[in-house]
């Protein structure tokens, strides 16, 4: 658009730009508030559309440390990676869960086990080694 054909050149002078009496079209008031302001009212549909999870509760982060566990299938591919002695405690692990087949002898040391871990690892001819705290 040619500057001279714009609708500023014609407001030039005036006071307000078309805003009215002094004061409209400035601070926040125009704008419908600083920053959030207004999120569950006159900008709702603003929140709807770019902000759905605005409002609410999302959960919590426990105070409590989470065991880390392991199950025997997951066990068995290590043992294939690494060898048939396993220290579960260096590389993370708290517990050992009986979830899968033991497929060959593992010697495995651990801070937990379920008695069903360790039964199965005994039977197919492996050991369990508890790490007392």
């Amino acid at each position: 658009m040619p500057h001279r054909l714009r609708k500023t050149r014609k407001l030039r002078g005036s006071r307000t730009m078309g805003w009215g009496r002094v004061g409209q079209h400035r601070k926040s008031g125009s704008r419908g508030g600083f920053g959030k302001a207004g999120m569950h009212k006159h900008k709702w549909f603003y929140t709807l559309k770019y902000e759905p999870d605005h409002f609410g509760k999302h959960g919590f982060k426990s105070i409590y440390p989470r065991k880390k566990a392991i199950n025997i299938s997951q066990l068995m591919e290590l043992a294939y990676k690494l060898g048939d002695k396993i220290n579960l405690d260096e590389l993370g692990y708290d517990k050992l869960v009986a979830k899968g087949k033991v497929t060959r002898p593992v010697e495995v040391i651990v801070r937990e086990a379920s008695e069903r871990a360790i039964a199965k690892i005994e039977q197919a001819g492996g050991k369990v080694t508890l790490i007392s705290e």
